[in-house]
């Protein structure tokens, strides 16, 4: 053999390895993704993923306020670890509260992990980060004062409000209480009902509709009281509040939260949190909201997902609210829409999405415990998937 001839069979033989590596690849990710799909489409069917997932959650996040915050990137400022930390335990909590809905028997065993969630986010820790955006005024310190504090507040009175949900006793009761009457004060004496998630900033709609949402339940728990202020906000959001070209809500407000902002787009993963956020609310106006959500941003082909923006491409970008755009699709704008395909039975959609998290995220499977590999870099991405699957009426 020449010099010439071996140096050709080593290219080739290079090149056979290479394609057998990318083939063994792409059939390890098709023989995993089947075995991830498998039982999806019944909450019988998803009962030992669901369970298994819902340990893994408990093992990161039922533990310190400061073991907590250390779960969450290490690359990111102190205001947005508070902030992922509070939505992992927000997310994780309305999971568990969605599973006692549909496996009873888990009901005792969501109750418990509720509370200590309720502590998590109620510590110190996780407070700072709105606290040091409001001047340093506490959230719970300051409950007769003015400053809006909207997402703290309202995320932790959702919280209280599935602890009672679920059964809990009247530890609580007090704070939950102050907490809604000062969010519907406050609501009541703003321009247009809403409320400025940080000074200086535009309303952000998705975290209003958490007040909304925390209301909402209230009222539900105590015969009524603020659903006056429900009904008034989802009103004006019907007639002021809605994109002209989409008729979706729109993302953002400007500081007076009276007034749509001319160049803000409606934005995908907003969209599909505010319609998660409406189907507690407001179910015949989360439908149409979900319908349009779905003419306007969902894509079928070649990858099923929510596309971020729906009247342009990105073939890859990244967005401060959506993460990382991949051939136009929304990772958490993806995540989000599985909580309405699943509230309404839109299976297909449900089905075809969670497939798309398969593909992307690769579930780990442990002996009690699965994740999402994606779990190891961003947690609440766990937290909220789950909540989104378990989304029933």
């Amino acid at each position: 053999m020449t010099v010439i001839e071996l140096i050709t069979c080593i290219r080739l033989h290079k090149k056979v390895t290479l394609v057998i590596f990318v083939l063994a690849l792409i059939v390890g990710k098709i023989v995993s993704v089947s075995i991830g799909m498998h039982g999806v489409g019944t909450f019988d069917g998803e009962k030992n993923d669901i369970l298994r997932r819902r340990n893994y959650l408990i093992g990161k996040l039922v533990t310190t306020p400061q073991i907590v915050m250390e779960e969450m990137p290490g690359g990111m400022s102190a205001q947005f670890q508070g902030e992922w930390a509070m939505y992992s335990c927000s997310m994780f909590a309305a999971a568990l509260t969605n599973i006692a809905k549909i496996y009873p028997r888990q009901k005792e065993v969501s109750l418990g992990y509720v509370d200590k969630l309720i502590g998590i986010v109620m510590s110190s820790e996780i407070r700072e980060y709105d606290r040091k955006r409001w001047w340093g005024e506490d959230a719970l310190e300051s409950l007769d004062g003015d400053h809006s504090h909207v997402s703290y507040l309202s995320i932790l009175a959702w919280m209280m409000g599935e602890y009672k949900e679920l059964g809990g006793d009247n530890k609580y009761d007090d704070l939950y209480g102050k907490i809604c009457c000062t969010l519907n004060r406050r609501m009541l004496d703003a321009e247009a009902l809403n409320l400025p998630t940080y000074p200086n900033e535009p309303i952000y709609v998705p975290d209003m509709l958490v007040a909304v949402v925390a209301l909402s339940h209230y009222a539900e728990l105590n015969d009524g009281r603020y659903q006056d202020t429900v009904n008034r906000w989802i009103e004006k959001a019907k007639t002021d509040w809605l994109d002209a070209k989409t008729g979706l809500l729109v993302s953002f407000l400007d500081n007076t939260g009276a007034h749509q902002i001319g160049d803000m787009p409606v934005k995908g993963s907003y969209s599909a949190l505010n319609c998660y956020y409406l189907s507690l609310i407001d179910k015949s106006f989360a439908k149409e909201q979900y319908e349009r959500l779905k003419h306007y941003f969902y894509q079928s082909s070649p990858i099923s997902g929510l596309k971020e923006y729906h009247d342009r491409f990105f073939l890859f970008g990244m967005d401060a609210d959506a993460g990382p755009i991949i051939a136009n699709l929304s990772p958490s704008g993806t995540a989000f829409m599985v909580g309405s395909a699943t509230y309404f039975g839109d299976f297909d959609v449900r089905r075809n999405l969670l497939k798309t998290a398969e593909i992307a995220g690769s579930t780990f499977y442990g002996f009690t415990k699965n994740h999402y590999l994606l779990a190891n870099f961003a947690l609440v991405g766990e937290a909220v998937m789950l909540a989104m699957r378990t989304n029933v009426e």
